[in-house]
């Protein structure tokens, strides 16, 4: 006798699917969105090919050549280019800049000849031409359709024969006869399922765009992610024109590169050399400054961090920081404190990067330890510095990588010294400096915190100038 398939229950949000109804996903962690699904009553069974297995050696590789998408920094991210045949999914908050860009990638492509398809859902034809007009976008083979249903974005698809197609967005595009609302997780797995069917038969690069949620994640089913080949996440600050790149999954090339953009009005253009957005040129030594070398992806970029240290009336007096994490920075203080002498339980602490920089990378507390000592005893460190090396809780400096990159990229941008963690064999040894000259820039290596500190002139022998702030 026949058994009776059990009903499921699928989130309306994510897809998740569970056995039994619960009142919360387990995924997404939505209230209410979990309802019961119908339950599958087909087989499949065997079918006709479309084309026979054959050895791995004998399949050509020529027709999935990466060709420049004329973006030079987003050919960087994606690995060489776009592939023909290739699914990318770039996300990224409202306002950031996605149409922007995929619109002059789209152009770019149009003027080496390619034939480009641009569907926009989400706004009117003449809406995304006065784009194109300010951004110099206008071009012959750069084709644009406003449509919002799947089998009229299908049929232009057949009708242009496009090399690239561009869909904004994924979560605009509705498909008839199939359950939910344009934007709903049945909606956007049949169409992203199409769209990539479409791309893969007929070899055409396409690059969908989609929303992101409130918590920074791509917004619909997780396995949008999945099915694509490419997933790019566009970020950047409102308040900063400065936006960038990263590949969250790459089948054709590394996922730790970032590309890096300049929103104007006029347009978006590539960033080679970003340094000069984070790091403030003072005439003059500064003290509660020091200079960063942090790395993105595989890319050293060199950030200005500045600190304020000021006496504080207060019982419990403030940590602020902005573009720094602020547990790392109490962490910091507290390793400066307990392993550099510095006593700061009665000041208020400020520290900030220069230009909206963000300091993830943990080879950056060495240069927020130097920036914090230095406006502590208000005495600026050695002119040209650059420090690097991440800072254990025993007051030790760990070894960061890429420190050969991040050395030549400071020697690049004319500064003279470099501190940096010792050797592990140096270690035991607590040599208070061992120099080198690497790229012609001179590189100090100190075992520990304190032993950073006393190369720089920034320890305990200048407690008098605090005590002048303090008598201030």
């Amino acid at each position: 006798m026949a058994k009776t398939p059990r009903p499921g229950y699928r989130c309306s949000e994510c897809g998740w699917e569970t056995a039994k109804w619960v009142g919360r996903c387990g995924e997404c962690q939505a209230w209410g969105s979990v309802a019961e699904a119908s339950a599958p009553t087909m087989r499949t069974t065997a079918g006709p090919v479309t084309r026979a297995a054959v050895p791995i050696g004998q399949v050509s590789v020529e027709e999935s050549r990466s060709r420049t998408s004329g973006v030079p920094e987003l050919d960087r991210v994606l690995g060489g280019g776009l592939v023909p045949g290739a699914a990318v999914l770039l996300a990224g908050e409202p306002g950031v800049g996605k149409s922007t860009l995929l619109l002059e990638v789209a152009a770019q492509t149009a003027r080496l000849r390619h034939r480009t398809l641009y569907v926009t859902g989400e706004e009117s034809a003449s809406q995304v031409r006065l784009r194109a007009d300010r951004t110099g976008g206008v071009h012959d083979e750069l084709f644009l359709a406003a449509e919002t249903d799947l089998g009229a974005v299908l049929t232009h698809i057949e009708q242009t024969r496009p090399t690239l197609l561009v869909v904004d967005s994924i979560q605009t595009i509705g498909a008839p006869g199939i359950e939910g609302v344009p934007g709903g997780v049945t909606q956007v797995k049949e169409v992203a399922a199409a769209l990539i069917r479409v791309a893969k038969t007929r070899n055409i690069t396409t690059v969908i765009v989609g929303h992101v949620t409130k918590e920074g994640s791509i917004a619909g089913p997780r396995v949008l992610e999945h099915l694509v080949d490419v997933v790019l996440h566009f970020e950047g600050d409102r308040d900063s024109r400065f936006r960038m790149v990263r590949a969250i999954k790459n089948r054709f090339g590394p996922v730790d590169e970032v590309g890096c953009f300049d929103l104007a009005a006029d347009g978006i253009s590539a960033v080679t050399d970003p340094t000069g957005l984070f790091v403030e040129h003072h005439h003059g030594r500064v003290a509660g400054s020091c200079v960063a070398v942090t790395m993105e992806g595989r890319r050293p970029l060199l950030a200005e961090v500045q600190a304020l240290v000021t006496p504080s009336a207060l019982e419990r007096p403030r940590r602020t920081t902005s573009g720094i994490d602020g547990s790392r920075m109490a962490m910091v203080l507290a390793v400066l404190q307990q392993h550099a002498g510095l006593r700061l339980h009665g000041h208020d602490v400020f520290a900030s990067t220069v230009g909206g920089a963000k300091l993830t990378d943990p080879a950056s507390d060495l240069a927020v330890a130097v920036a914090l000592a230095s406006a502590t005893f208000v005495s600026p460190p050695p002119a040209g510095v650059v420090a690097m090396g991440e800072i254990g809780l025993a007051g030790e400096l760990r070894r960061v990588r890429d420190l050969p990159q991040r050395i030549a990229e400071a020697a690049r941008l004319g500064f003279g010294m470099a501190v940096v963690p010792a050797e592990p064999g140096e270690q035991g040894v607590r040599s208070e400096r061992s120099d080198e000259t690497v790229d012609g820039m001179r590189v100090v290596r100190a075992p520990d915190i304190a032993s950073a500190l006393r190369l720089l002139h920034l320890d305990r022998r200048t407690k008098h100038a605090l005590e002048v702030v303090d008598d201030g």
